[in-house]
């Protein structure tokens, strides 16, 4: 990867589409991870510290104090506005008002949590005319390791074309501090969650594999005869099969016959 044209690459696409929108800037959810820091000094570097916000959504009992504080950390490095929502009642609020709502349901739960902080970027995105920039990497969505309607839920996706690997070389490029780029990447959706313990293997290996099965194109069999385990292979060829719907928008049924094909439903 060639650092200086990516980040030339992915600010050029932020700008324009932005531009195109007819919106006047950008809202960030700055989780004091890796993905998000980057997307925030690429949105920086398009239009500018004063026309990005950026939005800290803690939940008190999951989120680390020290993620806040890195994400403050990197706003302010920026010299961009922020705000800093505690979204832990939000959540409470549901499970009061959920009948079945279960806590020990870690994966549903995570995912209301992810879908709440998208409610309140989007009003503050409304409020202000701008996008909603995405921080979601190509292995994540390949692997559909993102919440619909959640941090899926985005006008853009910046760094949608780089690997996780691609995201730690960025960063270091682009001066992220250290300490966020060593940190165990997390979404903190439930206690003791993290990327790479939910997805049974290192960032390195499923790049590595990742790139091989859709970017060379190789065979599961092919793969396996360069020495990776047949296991991962299919981990990963499923994971990417059973999430399509993840990366395209919803589909309709077709019942108007337009002289075209009818077997289309499938």
């Amino acid at each position: 990867m060639n650092p200086h044209h990516t980040m030339d690459t992915i600010a050029a696409f932020i700008r324009v589409r932005i531009s195109e929108s007819g919106t006047s800037g950008a809202v960030i959810g700055l989780s004091g991870g890796i993905d998000s820091a980057v997307v925030a000094y690429l949105a920086v570097a398009a239009v500018g510290s004063e026309n990005v916000l950026a939005i800290m959504l803690p939940v008190q009992e999951l989120t680390p104090g020290y993620d806040t504080d890195d994400a403050v950390s990197v706003a302010n490095r920026l010299g961009i506005e922020y705000r800093v929502i505690e979204v832990g009642d939000v959540l409470r609020g549901f499970s009061d008002l959920i009948p079945e709502y279960d806590p020990g349901a870690v994966v549903a739960s995570g995912n209301l949590t992810a879908r709440i902080r998208m409610c309140v970027l989007y009003y503050y995105a409304n409020l202000m005319n701008r996008l909603v920039i995405g921080t979601g990497n190509r292995t994540e969505l390949l692997l559909g390791y993102a919440t619909k309607h959640g941090d899926a839920g985005v006008d853009i996706e910046p760094i949608g074309d780089l690997y996780k690997t691609e995201v730690f070389e960025l960063a270091g490029f682009l001066g992220v501090p250290e300490r966020i780029i060593r940190k165990a990447p997390s979404a903190r959706l439930w206690a003791g969650q993290t990327d790479e313990g939910e997805l049974g293997m290192r960032y390195s290996d499923i790049d590595r594999i990742l790139r091989m099965l859709v970017d060379e194109q190789l065979s599961a069999d092919e793969i396996e005869a360069q020495g990776v385990p047949g296991d991962a292979v299919r981990r990963l060829t499923n994971l990417i099969r059973i999430s399509v719907h993840k990366r395209h928008p919803p589909q309709n049924a077709v019942v108007r016959d337009c002289g075209g094909d009818r077997n289309n439903n499938v």
